[in-house]
């Protein structure tokens, strides 16, 4: 008889293939006999700042950076199943308890009993529901009961997680160092943007659990560096990303690298067609869990927009963040250069900003997120790539400087605030072009956002703020050492029109050791190759490379109007009347 969890019906009965399941490590042993039915979680405890670069879970005690904010659907009512119900490891509720967390949200509750009996499941949950650890825990339990090799030299990784980017990679593995600190399993992240020399390291050194990116995966698959054939747990985490970056062939070229016997395991905020036939083709009769329509976005978010023109949106930015005296505040913008833009007019407002796209390198990425973090610039200015999975604290306000393509895209930016029962405000600046865009969100999300026409008397920025911009983008250089525009090559440039000659072509050397320099031209402009010397033959052209010169034959004249002084000196250039 199906099980009902967290008011959504999940399957538990063992799948239809035997031999598969044989295949697999179940964990059906290790439910306890009578055990209570997990529900809807209670109340999340204080969030943490994730600390990063760790690659032993027995190490020293780290932060859980993608916790377990609880779900956006109510939960029903009766006293939540904790933790200790679960039949998980010792060293795993030891860790749990040590992060202060008692009772799962609905997405674990649901999740966790069905992967850890090996089956495959199928997730439809949003950002922020705390899906991260419903996947790590059940794959932390199983590799730790299976044991871990006394020779800690190298071994092939045995759990997968794919990330659309590299933020995402780098949360979901301080998930697993926070819940692993007591296991002795080892983990690493493979991204690209940095230099591959210490993922190779890594990876010869050894790992039993893989967090990476599809196209830094992709290159060392192609580079042989790393092996995924032990691989028996595979995770594809915010499938619907990665489909909307373009990354479902190379996830397809990822799993045929798998072994065929395999627990899967797909989180998706959406389900669209295609994600729907990549399930089919990756999952085996998996379990469905959902837990909170894509549509539906947090009852303690006060959403608003204002209908504004586009040159009025960065006057208006920097009105309401004085005026609400906002400390830490995401700002979304459509375009790189339209975030990089905002920065610097907020820079230049005496508000303290910092911008995070797909062009800056992984360095500046994580400096921009530790600045935020650590409370050193009051806002980020940022593209959809912080949209997914980025968990940052105290985030009170999030503005949508531009109106997203995709509604659902509104959805994820606004997610960013209203966290941990927090509240939050959401606020939009529309115009005239992107009221089509509006009109897709409110279809969406079923709720009509409160319009504000009114705006407040804003001072006329564009000008002022285009003339500071093409200044800015006039003494940047152009590339690392290039000398800016309009400024001088040297203290010589300014020095007036060139005295002399204009340098011509460099002098060769004939076969007897003569000095030529055929091009050169003389006072009167002819070629020197039909040059007239000052000699008494001057009447007549003298063609030096005629059939009748001799080889290196010196022309002849009396010196003054010569191409050649002498043997083996150079030609003689007079400057131009």
């Amino acid at each position: 008889m199906p099980l009902r969890i967290g008011g959504v019906r999940s399957q538990t009965i063992l799948p239809q293939n035997p031999s598969r399941n044989q295949s697999r490590n179940s964990f059906s042993n290790n439910r306890k006999p009578g055990g209570p039915k997990p529900r809807n979680a209670g109340n999340r405890p204080p969030h943490r700042e994730p600390h990063t670069n760790t690659t032993r879970h027995d190490s020293g005690s780290q932060e859980l950076s993608n916790s377990m904010t609880p779900s956006t659907t109510s939960a029903p009512a009766g006293a939540p199943t904790p933790f200790s119900s679960l039949p998980l490891s010792p060293q795993l509720l030891r860790a749990i308890r040590d992060e202060g967390y008692d009772t799962p949200t609905p997405i674990q509750a649901q999740a966790i009993p069905p992967a850890l009996n090996g089956r495959d499941i199928l997730g439809c949950a949003q950002t922020g529901t705390g899906k991260t650890a419903a996947f790590a825990l059940p794959i932390l339990h199983k590799l730790h009961t299976e044991g871990v090799a006394d020779d800690r030299g190298r071994h092939l990784p045995r759990a997968l997680i794919l990330s659309p980017t590299r933020e995402l990679a780098g949360q979901i593995a301080d998930s697993f160092a926070a819940y692993g600190r007591h296991t002795r399993l080892r983990h690493t992240t493979i991204y690209g943007g940095v230099s591959q020399y210490h993922q190779e390291k890594a990876l010869h050194r050894g790992v039993d659990i893989l967090v990476a990116t599809p196209g830094r995966l992709i290159d060392l698959l192609d580079q042989g560096i790393v092996d995924l054939s032990e691989v028996s747990i595979f995770v594809l985490d915010e499938a619907d990303r990665m489909l909307d970056m373009g990354f479902i062939q190379p996830i397809r070229r990822i799993a045929s690298e798998l072994s065929e016997e395999r627990q899967t395991l797909l989180f998706s905020a959406t389900m669209p067609r295609e994600i729907v036939s990549l399930a089919d083709s990756l999952l085996s009769n998996p379990v469905r869990v959902t837990v909170t329509p894509v549509a539906s976005a947090a009852p303690l978010i006060e959403q608003s927009v204002y209908m504004v023109g586009r040159h009025q949106k960065q006057a208006l930015l920097h009105h309401l963040i004085g005026e609400h005296g906002i400390e830490r505040t995401l700002v979304f913008t459509r375009t790189k250069h339209g975030a990089d833009k905002v920065a610097r007019r907020l820079n230049r407002a005496g508000i303290l900003a910092e911008a995070i796209h797909g062009n800056k390198s992984q360095n500046q990425r994580q400096r921009a997120l530790d600045g935020f973090r650590k409370g050193k610039s009051r806002v980020l200015v940022a593209t959809d790539v912080a949209a997914r999975g980025l968990d940052i604290d105290d985030v009170s306000h999030v503005f949508n400087f531009d109106i997203p393509n995709e509604p659902e895209a509104y959805i994820h930016r606004i997610g960013r605030t209203g966290r941990a029962g927090a509240s939050g405000a959401a606020i939009a600046f529309c115009d005239h072009e992107e009221r089509s865009l509006l009109r897709d969100i409110e279809r969406l999300t079923g709720k009509r956002i409160d319009a504000i026409s009114e705006l407040p008397e804003l001072p006329n920025l564009a000008a002022a703020e285009a003339k500071a911009d093409a200044i800015e983008d006039a003494e940047r250089p152009i590339h690392r050492g290039a000398r800016p525009q309009g400024s001088p090559r040297s203290p010589k440039a300014n020095a007036g029109p060139r005295q002399g000659p204009k340098p011509g072509p460099r002098s060769r050397r004939t076969p007897n050791g003569r000095p030529q320099s055929p091009n050169t031209r003389s006072e009167s402009g002819a070629s020197s190759e039909t040059q007239q010397g000052s000699g008494p033959n001057a009447s007549k052209p003298r063609n030096f490379a005629g059939p009748n010169a001799r080889r290196g034959q010196r022309p002849a004249g009396n010196g003054q109007g010569s191409a050649h002084q002498g043997r083996g000196a150079a030609p003689r250039r007079t400057p131009r009347g």
